[in-house]
C-alpha cells in the first residue's frame, strides 16, 4: 500500500474509535461513569498512549534515520563517480567509451528516482541501472594498459566501479524494506483503543469532535511520514537528486 493509502486507513480507524467512544458514553448507565471508572479509564488511556508515543518516536526516529544514511551514501557515491570519471580521464581517449557509458548510467539513475524533473520521462527499471554498472565493470576490465601508468589508472577504476557497483545494489535492497503489516495493525489497535477512551470521557459536542478530528489528522499524519522516510527513493518524501547531478556536471569535464 502507498503512504497515502496507509495514512488515510490510519484515520479513519482512529477517529472512528473516538466517535465510537462518545456513542458508548451516550448508551453508559450512571453508575459506569462514576469517578473511579473515570480514573480507571485514565490510567489505562494514559498507559497506551505512552506505549504508542514511544512506538511512533521510535518509528520516526528509524525512518529519519534510514533517510540520513541513504542520503549520505549517495553523496558518497556521488563523489565516487566524479573521481572515477578523473581516472578514466587520465587514463586517455581508449576509456571515452566507458566515461559515456557512466554518464548514461548516471542520466537512467536520475530518471528512475526523480522523474518529475525530467518532465516525467520513460519509466526505466532498477535493473537497468544494476545491468548498466554491470556493463561499465566489463567495459574497465577489457581495457588494455600500454603502460605501468595505465594498469594502475585501470586498477583503481575497476575498485571504484566495483565500490559503486556494490552501493547501487545496497541502494536497491533498502528500499524493499516495509513495516510489517501485523505492527501496523497493533499499532492502529493501540491508537483507536486510545481514542475510544477519550471519547468516553468527553461530552459530545462539536468541540470534541473537532479536537478527535486534529489530533487523529495529526497521528496519522506521523504515520504517513514513517512510511514516506522508510522509502527514500520513491513518494513525496525523498533524498536530494542534487549531489548525483553534480556529479553529472563533471563528468566528461
Amino acid at each position: 500500500m502507498s503512504s497515502i493509502t496507509v495514512a488515510l486507513i490510519s484515520f479513519a480507524c482512529i477517529f472512528t474509535g473516538g466517535l465510537l467512544g462518545l456513542l458508548i458514553r451516550s448508551f453508559l448507565p450512571e453508575h459506569h461513569r462514576s469517578d473511579e471508572v473515570r480514573d480507571v479509564v485514565k490510567l489505562g488511556a494514559a498507559l497506551i498512549a505512552t506505549l504508542a508515543a514511544f512506538v511512533l518516536g521510535l518509528l520516526m526516529s528509524t525512518a529519519n534515520s534510514k533517510l540520513d544514511t541513504m542520503n549520505s551514501e549517495l553523496t558518497q557515491d556521488s563523489a565516487k563517480i566524479i573521481v572515477l570519471d578523473q581516472v578514466l580521464a587520465d587514463y586517455g581517449p581508449e576509456a571515452k567509451e566507458v566515461r559515456d557509458l557512466l554518464r548514461g548510467s548516471i542520466v537512467t539513475a536520475l530518471k528512475i528516482v526523480w522523474p518529475e524533473e525530467k518532465q516525467m520521462l520513460s519509466h526505466v527499471d532498477n535493473i537497468e541501472v544494476a545491468s548498466g554498472w554491470k556493463t561499465i565493470q566489463r567495459k574497465l576490465r577489457e581495457l588494455s594498459p600500454r603502460n605501468e601508468s595505465q594498469r594502475l589508472l585501470q586498477a583503481r577504476a575497476q575498485q571504484i566501479g566495483g565500490e559503486l557497483a556494490q552501493s547501487r545494489w545496497l541502494l536497491i535492497e533498502q528500499t524493499q524494506g516495509a513495516l510489517p503489516a501485523t505492527f501496523l495493525f497493533v499499532l492502529l489497535f493501540w491508537l483507536t483503543m486510545l481514542f475510544a477512551g477519550f471519547g468516553m470521557l468527553a461530552p459530545r459536542n462539536a468541540t470534541v469532535i473537532a479536537v478527535l478530528l486534529i489530533c487523529a489528522f495529526s497521528v496519522s499524519g506521523a504515520i504517513f511520514l514513517i512510511y514516506e522516510m522508510n522509502n527514500p527513493l520513491a513518494g513525496m518524501i525523498k533524498i536530494s537528486s542534487a549531489p548525483l547531478r553534480k556529479a553529472l556536471d563533471h563528468i566528461g569535464k
